[in-house]
């Protein structure tokens, strides 16, 4: 842990200066849009695989709780987005690398001026779910319901380390060369413009999606019932009364099939929008976890090569999980299902 112990002594030693606490909290700002992205995307393909699960997460989302943890989870994307930016631009142009403390401050500035109009938004959202008097999950089963995610992280953990050890005991522990970005291997290279290329692909699709998903229509928004669905047009469908734009019972299961199930030409182009975020984003961000985990393990072999495992394992069970859900679909008793479940929680309007 001798790179976990030099960050942090340098982080002090610098006493404040702008780039190095950049550098920190592009580094917090990302993981913790990793962590809400592991609960997010197992918690979402509960709408089709298991509606009642569903319900509670949603339950749990609109905690006070998880209220704190929205407005901090914003604020982490759009500093890590503009950062990210500053980033990439100063790399692509190396001799203006003297100006990235005057580029640092113009990303702190950027990120509250975005915020503050933004939380503004998401706070009139809040205090009127709050104010109507609907019922709220108690904090202990908030907690309780995060408790399989807690589990699967460390249990994916304990099976890297096993598989590391595994593969240590076959191949011998030699100890790995560090993780370059930028110059080194023909995949590291790929890895290191792949983080660049892609952020400019995720930073319009993770604004988008927050704007319809935290402002336009945020997650107190999505179990009022007779509701019109963001992103879809209200038009009566004979064929499904899970595709007319409008979500009748109040679920959060009902709003994921509406906004999967609208068509624009013929084209499901909120299915096809999601699977380019799940896919871009989880790539980014477990290569970026990667990056993260094997600086702060470079003296052990065995951690080194765990938190790769780890990463490869939670990318594939995110983008598997996730996109099975994409392509799956969410029949009418999925919904049924939901009701019955928020009439069991006493959260039905």
């Amino acid at each position: 842990m001798t790179s976990l112990v030099y960050t942090v002594s340098e982080t002090l030693r610098y006493r404040g200066a702008i780039g190095q606490w950049s550098w920190v909290l592009h580094r917090l700002s990302g993981l913790g849009v990793v962590l809400f992205l592991t609960l997010h995307v197992i918690d979402t393909s509960w709408a089709v695989f298991y509606p009642e699960l569903y319900v509670k997460a949603i339950a749990a989302y609109q905690s006070p709780l998880f209220t704190i943890g929205e407005f901090g989870l914003v604020a982490a994307v759009v500093y890590h987005a503009l950062n990210g930016l500053r980033i990439a631009a100063f790399d692509a142009r190396p001799v203006m690398w003297k100006y990235q403390a005057r580029a640092a401050w113009f990303v702190l500035g950027g990120t509250v001026l975005i915020l503050v109009p933004v939380f503004l938004l998401m706070f009139g959202h809040v205090q009127e779910f709050y104010s109507s008097g609907r019922p709220i999950l108690p904090l202990a089963d908030v907690l309780v319901e995060q408790l399989p995610f807690a589990l699967g992280i460390g249990g994916a953990a304990v099976l890297a380390i096993i598989l590391s050890a595994v593969i240590g005991a076959v191949t011998g522990n030699k100890k790995p060369g560090p993780v370059s970005k930028g110059a080194g291997s023909p995949i590291e290279r790929f890895w290191w413009s792949f983080m660049r290329l892609s952020a400019l692909i995720i930073i319009p699709l993770v604004f988008g999606h927050l704007a319809l998903s935290h402002i336009v229509q945020g997650v107190f928004d999505i179990t009022a019932a007779g509701s019109p669905v963001a992103g879809t047009l209200i038009e009566p469908n004979p064929s499904s009364i899970l595709a007319d734009g409008i979500n009748q019972s109040g679920t959060a299961v009902e709003y994921v099939a509406e906004r999967w199930n609208f068509l624009l030409a013929g084209v499901a182009i909120w299915r096809i929008y999601d699977i380019a975020l799940l896919a871009t984003v989880t790539l980014h961000g477990f290569n970026g976890l990667r990056y993260v985990l094997t600086d702060y393990t470079n003296d052990s072999p065995l951690l080194r090569r765990a938190a790769v495992i780890l990463c490869i394992i939670a990318g594939v069970v995110l983008l598997t999980v996730g996109g099975l859900a994409l392509i799956g679909e969410i029949p009418l008793a999925a919904r049924d299902a939901a009701i019955q479940a928020a009439a069991n929680l006493g959260l039905g309007e």
